[in-house]
């Protein structure tokens, strides 16, 4: 496994670690339609949180959470509506960002609620 693909799978067990210690329930982890993934789903207090997860080792090259883009965005939402879709559900939803700058050892987690909002088409 590639480098970047070892700290980010680090990075996705730190931030499923922290939400489930602020008392989320995680539905799922790495969900898959198609090409499109979603990093973790996330449920609580009656609400579906779809997270994306960045990590960094630092700064150098900007904040982690710079990397959700558009593009990203709608992937994302793509594949948010065939989670919806897949288990029947009919809930509030949100998107957030954690972003973690740092290694397994020292890091930092940022939580960003309601990060960013379905585009308008």
């Amino acid at each position: 496994m590639a480098g970047h693909n070892v700290l980010g799978k680090i990075g996705e067990d730190i931030a499923a670690d922290y939400l489930m210690k602020q008392g989320y329930h995680i539905r799922h982890r790495n969900w898959r339609k198609g090409h499109n993934e979603l990093d973790i789903v996330a449920e609580k207090d009656g609400t579906l949180a779809i997270v994306e997860v960045k990590t960094r080792r630092n700064n150098a090259y900007g904040e982690a959470y710079e990397a959700v883009d558009d593009r990203k965005i709608r992937n994302i939402m793509t594949a948010t509506e065939a989670y919806l879709q897949t288990f029947e559900l009919d809930m509030p939803v949100r998107f957030d960002i954690i972003a973690i700058t740092g290694n397994a050892d020292r890091h930092q987690i940022d939580h960003i609620e309601s990060a960013f909002y379905p585009p308008l088409w």
